[in-house]
């Protein structure tokens, strides 16, 4: 049986637009760019107000440039969340960095992301000397900014604003958690952006692939759960995806949507970890993907996954370019 949502899964909101599209409505895409764990995910479901993003303490959680879409009045913005730019020890972590960059060149304005409660580093500069090679507007948000309070905030603006030292590139205070500035932080992005129609309908707020967006929530619960040994190794795989009907006592059947996926990790030890005493672990990660799967279906899911050992996945051309980390050249 096929899946009921075809090739693409396309999420959708309540939305309707009373009025109509202004002569001088603006539109375009925007692209997160920034370290490992500053928070790009965490601000683009922030300003989208729907999780579409998966989130977690661990650095690297992005790995798909993952395009959101966020419909107002004025503007429509085509948030464009990046795998964090790094310096990369395997061929996924060279994808994922070349994934990043090549967003620069695509998109009408950058966010730059950086930690408003870290002082400017190493990787702070390697991105911002190569957004200077870019002719694109940016603007630098510092985030975390709830982490300080009001005179080590300008200890750090001041500090960044010399760092930068870029009189074109506006500073903006924003906490991606709290959503203080997002509201700011999303017209400032639309006075940016160039005149131009609508791209999406405006209820829609993610384009990505279905696989892609369940194997995500599974993977999200992996970063969660388990041991620092363990993440940067998974990849998830969904095998199949088909609607089923299962015995109701008060309405006899229900339709439910079934879900085969496979964790590939890299090692035995991770398989074990994954799995748990008596399979704990591995129903656990189930457990809370299977509710954040019913959220973005709205509707009952049965998922089941299976964990396999594929050593070094993440240097295999051939094995990432079936998960999806295929070359962007």
């Amino acid at each position: 049986m096929e899946s009921r949502y075809g090739k693409s899964f396309l999420v959708f909101k309540s939305l309707s637009l009373s009025e109509p599209i202004a002569k001088d409505y603006r539109s375009g895409f925007v692209a997160l760019i920034g370290r490992p764990n500053v928070g790009k995910s965490t601000l683009l479901n922030q300003c989208l107000g729907e999780k579409v993003a998966i989130t977690s303490p661990v650095a690297q959680t992005t790995r798909n440039r993952l395009r959101a879409i966020l419909t107002t009045k004025t503007a429509q913005l085509i948030l464009v969340d990046t795998p964090g730019i790094h310096k990369p020890h395997h061929l996924l972590g060279e994808r994922l960095v070349q994934t990043a960059k090549s967003s620069i060149g695509e998109v009408d304005v950058v966010l730059l992301i950086l930690e408003a409660n870290n002082r400017p580093g190493k990787g702070d500069a390697f991105i911002v000397n190569l957004l200077k090679k870019y002719e694109v507007p940016v603007i630098v948000v510092l985030n975390k900014s709830d982490l300080l309070n009001e005179e080590n905030y300008a200890v750090a603006e001041k500090e960044y604003s010399n760092f930068l030292n870029n009189p074109n590139w506006s500073i903006h205070r924003c906490s991606a958690i709290q959503g203080e500035g997002c509201s700011e932080l999303i017209e400032k992005i639309s006075i940016q952006l160039p005149n131009g129609p609508l791209l999406y309908p405006p209820e829609m707020v993610c384009d990505q692939p279905e696989k892609i967006l369940l194997a995500e929530l599974i993977r999200e619960q992996v970063l969660i759960n388990t041991r620092e040994e363990v993440p940067h190794s998974v990849a998830v795989n969904i095998d199949r995806i088909e609607d089923i009907k299962r015995p109701s006592k008060k309405l006899g059947s229900i339709g439910v949507t079934a879900i085969l996926a496979t964790i590939l990790v890299e090692r035995k030890s991770q398989k074990a970890i994954l799995i748990g005493k008596g399979g704990r672990m591995l129903r656990l990660i189930g457990q809370e993907a299977r509710l954040q799967m019913q959220k973005l279906i709205d509707g009952p899911v049965y998922l089941e996954c299976f964990v396999k050992v594929v050593p070094d996945w993440r240097r295999k051309p051939a094995r990432l370019l079936e998960l999806g980390y295929g070359s962007t050249e």
